[in-house]
């Protein structure tokens, strides 16, 4: 599985989402300013609501061309079982139940679903709790994540 071609795949699926929150934008702030909403008491706050999702749309759009700044220099390394799994390897964990999983770890922006021919790759973030749990880790090593109800336990079957 080529780690470039994903990482030209989670850089398309941004650029998708940029431009779905920027029209989300454009549309809220239009609904805000229209002359139609212009409040005629203090219970009309329609024009209200529609400025406070303008903006969290701003904001959301402003993030994610963040994302895709820092995807754009991101450069996934080959795998050193000197220095374990880092941000930029492709994963393969297996569970107790023999279910695998494979996990794109990048820099931020993740949280998306990738097909690579076949196979179904979960791209996650450098923050997520999975992510720091497999830093360092190697083929072979088991990898503990403490969740709500319990821990769940998985295997690193393979690391590229």
């Amino acid at each position: 599985m080529d780690k470039f071609l994903l990482q030209q795949q989670v850089l398309e699926r941004l650029a998708e989402d940029l431009l779905q929150a920027e029209q989300g934008a454009r549309t809220a702030h239009e609904t805000a300013t229209h002359e139609e909403n212009i409040a005629e008491n203090k219970y009309d706050t329609l024009g209200l609501e529609a400025s406070y999702l303008a903006t969290g749309q701003a904001r959301r759009a402003e993030a994610i061309r963040q994302a895709i700044a820092n995807w754009r220099q991101f450069r996934p390394r080959a795998y050193d079982a000197s220095q374990g799994i880092q941000i930029g390897a492709l994963v393969c964990l297996v569970d107790a139940d023999d279910r695998q999983q494979q996990l794109f770890l990048g820099p931020d922006g993740g949280s998306m679903k990738l097909v690579s021919g076949a196979q179904t790759v979960q791209v996650i973030s450098s923050e997520a709790p999975l992510c720091r749990a497999m830093l360092g880790k190697c083929e072979g090593d088991e990898v503990t994540l403490q969740v709500a109800p319990g821990r769940q336990q998985f295997e690193v079957l393979w690391v590229d």
